[in-house]
């Protein structure tokens, strides 16, 4: 009897093991362990590595995992040593919903997985062991898409009626960034890919390869000869969330760094490059910014409802920045407008945006607004007495001139440098701040008197580099010791080692005595052409980001538009310093009670997607001729920004473009207003009072841009009717009814109609 109740005992302790065990696993003995959301399911085996993703919204489940790809769902880095660590075995805790991922050096990582109707959330909750991992990877997730990448905001897609679908990842976090951990500098390079959206209507030639990488056009420093290849197959990039392997198979991967640590890394924004060869930067620590907590949106949905479905249910759900105008969501198409532009005259500048539906004036005659923390946001002085908006009534400050805009309802706008610290502000010269961003950190070796131009130095690496990672002007090329400013170019290949080329109290800076073992700077600067200035460190940048809050309340500036947003990777820290910059800018805004800032700008980067507008930059033949019907007729910028921007949710641009004259016509803007509905176009229409009322047929030209905006807005075009206005060869005429809900839209042929289609304003616009 005693064996009996000892066999019993023993049986009920395994037993209970068991049990405990299956708790502890979440009864998720199951492998792979499958996760759904309406639209989309994934499988996950035991080694940690996704090896299905399938559109469940048809049947047969349609398979977007390649079999020979399978992805690893959370890749560990080692920068110094420059190896990634893949999971080799996962556990499912199906109750508690964590993944245990581990990996061959012993870290052991903890992602929280939550199933959402609409899309997965993966959260890093913890990493054991990181040992000398100082980044993680989301990814590769490889799909067998080939059509459209979308690499800014990180998403494959196929927009064909056959198959119509998009796997997508979205950031949760300003510290997780599109791209790989192993990108120096955490910012794209630009430069184009081979990659055809369509190997049937555009195949490759033999000695081009998909995946393969060429530099932009032209010196490396004009904007417009970057843009170089008129070919469908060289695709221009301006993010790394999304790339493509050797088979134009899409994959899509997000990073997340430990920003405490101190790091090095050379880099050039536009690489191979005679101009723009690396550079090297030692990049400043941040406290407290690490990749723990870091999270993504993994979803997939029908490409057609993807962005106004899923991806603002995701943004909306997760609390990321939300922009609205006019009541919708500023990346919803029905919310996309252009904008006027225009200078020298403005006393009809007003009546006429107005009659256009515009929500905003550009004011581009005024030059770059530079950011200037010595105006505390007052441009015009506190007292207003700087008038520089010229009407017959009378000049008027930025303020006054703001508030007789947003009488109607209008947005006042200026053109500015972003972070770049130009001379004569508060914290570039004559006196420079302590916070600005160095390259290196050297000592002087010997005591400086005041009028010494022999300059020794401790270490010569890297010294001889002309600063910027752009452009590397050699007038921007200078040191700070102390409260002094020094240029100079080059270094002495010998010891003892000096600064050559020395120009004492450079930026009009006062030259005085400095000691040995005072610390010399080497500055991070930006490039000429007007954008002379120096980069802040990021505490720094914080203070400039606020300051625009601060101009938007004191000046009524609600338009930015941000060239030289490229600035902000300059500090090393990438696509983190440009989400940073925005996130603080627009925070600081709604806490002055600013409803809504609109900006623009000549670049767009996962780190401003959710908050940019309009993409401006460049204008006239370079992105779409209206003669010619064609994207760039002089260069291929018109194409390169399509394609990158409609393959990323995003409003294309046709830059400062379409300026009324005398000999404009309606047929002309019907055209222009139809290729902006059908790709979801924007653009600064230059409007010059004195031409605008030379043309004589500006009435019918303002009603016609208005027919066509309402229509736009009231989200009037369906799908396949914005296929057909995509195409250049096709005209069109909009009329709009009287209820103002409805529109008859003709197909026209030699002036007559031979198509035509109502429109309906569609429910909840």
């Amino acid at each position: 009897m005693r064996r009996e109740k000892k066999l019993t005992r023993r049986a009920y302790k395994q037993g209970a093991a068991m049990l405990m065990a299956a708790l502890l696993c979440g009864c998720g003995a199951q492998k792979p362990w499958s996760f759904k959301t309406d639209y989309f399911g994934i499988q996950l085996n035991d080694k940690g590595y996704i090896t299905s993703m399938k559109n469940i919204t048809v049947k047969p489940y349609r398979e977007f995992s390649p079999a020979d790809k399978p992805s690893p769902l959370l890749s560990l880095y080692d920068s110094q040593s420059k190896v990634y660590y893949q999971p080799e075995q996962a556990d499912y805790d199906k109750r508690a919903g964590i993944i245990t991922l581990t990996y061959p050096q012993g870290q052991v990582a903890k992602v929280k997985l939550t199933p959402k109707d609409k899309y997965l959330k993966l959260t890093l909750q913890s990493l054991d062991n990181r040992g000398g991992v100082d980044a993680i990877q989301w990814g590769d997730y490889y799909t067998n898409i080939d059509n459209l990448l979308g690499e800014i905001i990180g998403v494959a897609r196929d927009t064909s009626d056959a198959v119509n679908y998009a796997i997508g990842v979205l950031a949760l976090d300003d510290n997780t960034i599109g791209g790989t951990a192993d990108i120096e500098g955490d910012a794209p390079p630009f430069e184009y890919i081979i990659h055809t959206p369509d190997a049937k209507q555009w195949p490759l030639p033999s000695d081009l390869h998909e995946g393969q990488k060429f530099s932009l056009g032209g010196n490396g420093i004009s904007d417009v000869a970057f843009y170089a290849h008129k070919e469908p197959y060289y695709r221009i990039m301006y993010g790394n969330a999304a790339q493509v392997d050797d088979k134009g198979r899409i994959f899509l991967n997000y990073q997340s760094r430990d920003r405490t640590k101190p790091r090095q890394v050379c880099y050039s924004l536009i690489p191979h490059m005679q101009a723009n060869i690396p550079n090297h930067i030692d990049v400043e620590p941040l406290p407290g910014v690490d990749f723990i907590g870091s999270s993504i949106a993994l979803l997939g949905s029908p490409d057609s409802t993807a962005l106004m479905d899923v991806i603002q249910t995701v943004v909306k759900s997760e609390g990321l920045p939300y922009p609205t105008v006019r009541g919708k969501w500023i990346k919803d198409p029905a919310a996309y407008s252009p904008d006027a532009m225009t200078g020298q005259k403005y006393d009809s500048i007003i009546a006429y945006t107005k009659r256009l539906g515009f929500p905003a004036v550009h004011a581009y005659d005024q030059g770059f607004l530079r950011p200037d923390r010595a105006t505390d946001g007052w441009l015009d002085e506190v007292d207003e007495r700087r008038k520089p908006f010229k009407l017959a009534s009378g000049r008027k400050s930025h303020k006054e001139f703001a508030n007789m805009a947003a009488a109607e309802g209008l947005m006042l706008g200026r053109v500015c440098i972003t972070n770049s610290l130009a001379p004569g502000t508060q914290d570039a010269s004559p006196v420079p701040s302590d916070s600005l961003c160095s390259q290196q950190r050297r000592k002087l070796v010997r005591d400086l008197t005041p009028e010494d131009t022999l300059i020794y130095i401790d270490d010569p690496t890297y010294m001889e580099e002309i600063a910027s990672w752009e452009g590397h002007c050699p007038n921007l090329n200078m040191i700070k010791i102390g409260k002094e400013l020094i240029h100079y170019l080059g270094v002495s290949d010998k010891a003892p080692y000096r600064l050559l080329n020395v120009k004492r109290g450079y930026w009009g800076s006062s030259p005085t005595a400095h000691r040995s073992g005072d610390v010399v700077e080497k500055l991070q600067v930006t490039i000429n052409y007007g954008y002379d200035g120096i980069i802040p460190n990021m505490a720094l940048q914080d203070e400039i980001a606020r300051l625009y809050a601060k101009i938007a309340k004191r000046s009524g500036l609600t338009l930015y538009d941000f060239d030289g947003q490229e600035f902000l990777f300059n500090n090393g820290h990438g696509y983190y310093s440009a989400k940073r910059f925005f996130h603080t800018l627009f925070d600081y805004a709604k806490q002055l009670g600013v409803p809504y800032i609109r900006f623009s700008g000549a670049t767009l980067s996962e780190g401003s997607w959710h908050y940019q507008s309009v993409w401006n930059v460049g204008g006239g033949r370079n992105l779409y001729d209206v003669d010619t019907r064609e994207w760039g007729s002089a260069t291929s910028q018109g194409k390169d920004l399509r394609d990158v921007t409609y393959s990323n949710y995003y409003p294309v641009s046709f830059g400062g473009n379409f300026a009324i004259k005398d000999t404009s016509t309606v047929e002309q803007y019907e055209h222009i207003e139809a290729i902006a509905v059908g790709y979801g176009a924007t653009y600064f229409m230059g409007i010059n009072q004195d031409d605008v009322e030379k043309c004589p047929q500006k009435d019918q030209i303002f009603k016609t841009i208005r027919t066509w905006e309402n229509a736009r807005h009231a989200n009037a075009f369906p799908r396949s009717i914005k296929k057909l206005l995509m195409k250049p060869e096709y005209n069109w005429r909009l009329k709009e009814w009287d209820d103002g809900n409805t529109w008859t839209l003709y197909r026209m042929e030699n002036g007559s109609p031979c198509q035509e289609f109502t429109l309906h304003r569609a429910k909840g616009y």
